[in-house]
């Protein structure tokens, strides 16, 4: 006797880029999917809101950057890109400094003025801090920009945002540090990069156009009901939630939040400026209106506190050092004994995933 078909081909946990751009896959391949969400709203950490006309990345800066023309042909379907080009500025104890690190810094720093005298600079501070063969986070740094961009621009500002002393951070956290010798203050090497105009919402509502949602709804609450009604699971959350904690809690970074509505139509002059000295909490400053290049009256900005994962609020950034690699390892192995699950983001995959990557992985799901 042939079993009665599930109404769903996916339960889909999570709408994030990954879930939803893997509902837009799977509808398009003749698929039903259910996607669910335990917030409130769509998006995952893309999402926005309105706050005074502007709109607030609810949870920290998201700058849409690709080389992939695949990826950026197929956002471009749903929504319009604006002419956004991501650069940070730096704030030490009142000083301001340019990032990326390139020929603005250097002057900055030093009044030097051609490549040739910053990285005569650079080379002597390495030589004198006399680093071979870097083992750690802070000793990478000096090795690749020298002592006084590590101690003004780097040290103070990634042992807010790690929780950790430089000393005991990996040097592959570095390593993709952008270094130029010329006056770019692009942040990115990308093609391509912009915000979508109008918000990243309405990028997610045309990807689950006429897909159904569920918000509010915790799948671990609801895990006997919510496995029944589909063929197969496509999860985002957690790994080591999804195994009940099996071997053991993987570590995260979180953020705290704080928005501040200001009466003037212009705070800061930029959209990102990042708060380098240890001596101030928070590691930036947004001022939303400026990916937007918006002219409301008002301004909203937001203060950034770092912060560990202690199982409330979201987890952010997965903490790649060799404890936890091993420990997911453990996880991923568990994962391939699954047959009717799907584990795919960053969460799930305990891997920093810009966002092109994230909806790289989800098209490349080859559907049966």
């Amino acid at each position: 006797m042939e079993k009665p078909s599930k109404k769903y081909d996916y339960l889909i946990v999570g709408a994030g880029l990954f879930g939803c751009t893997f509902a837009y896959s799977a509808k398009n391949n003749g698929k039903k999917c259910l996607v669910i969400d335990k917030r409130p709203h769509l998006g995952g950490n893309v999402y926005c809101e309105k706050i005074e006309g502007i709109n607030v990345h609810k949870y920290g800066a998201h700058i849409f950057h690709t080389s992939d023309k695949q990826v950026w042909n197929f956002v471009n379907k749903f929504v319009v890109f604006n002419r956004y080009t991501h650069s940070v500025l730096a704030n030490y104890k009142g000083q301001i400094y340019s990032l990326p690190f390139n020929m603005f810094t250097f002057y900055q720093l030093w009044g030097t003025q051609t490549p040739e005298q910053a990285k005569k600079k650079i080379a002597e501070q390495v030589k004198k801090a006399g680093v071979k063969k870097p083992k750690n986070l802070k000793e990478q740094a000096i090795s690749l920009v020298g002592t006084d961009i590590y101690e003004k621009l780097i040290k103070g500002y990634t042992e807010k945002q790690w929780g950790r002393k430089t000393t005991n951070l990996p040097a592959f956290i570095i390593k993709r540090l952008p270094i130029r010798f010329t006056y770019d203050n692009n942040y990115y090497n990308d093609s391509f990069q912009g915000i979508p105009i109008g918000g990243y919402n309405k990028l997610i509502n045309e990807l689950l156009k006429n897909t159904d949602t569920r918000l509010n709804c915790d799948f671990f609450s609801n895990k006997s009901e919510l496995s029944k009604i589909a063929e197969k699971i496509v999860f985002t959350g957690k790994i080591d939630e999804y195994f009940n904690y099996k071997y053991g809690k993987l570590a995260y970074r979180s953020s705290h939040f704080e928005n501040e509505v200001l009466e003037t139509n212009n705070f800061q002059g930029h959209s990102v400026i990042n708060y380098t000295s240890i001596d101030a909490p928070f590691t930036r400053i947004i001022e939303h209106k400026h990916f937007e290049f918006g002219t409301q009256p008002k301004t909203v900005i937001t203060k950034e506190y770092p912060l560990e994962y202690q199982g409330v609020g979201e987890a952010f950034y997965p903490i790649n050092d060799t404890k936890n690699t091993n420990l997911y390892e453990k996880y991923r192995k568990l994962s391939l004994k699954e047959k009717n699950i799907i584990f795919g983001g960053r969460l799930a995959e305990y891997k920093y995933y810009d966002m092109d990557q994230v909806i790289k992985k989800a098209l490349n799901h080859k559907f049966k």
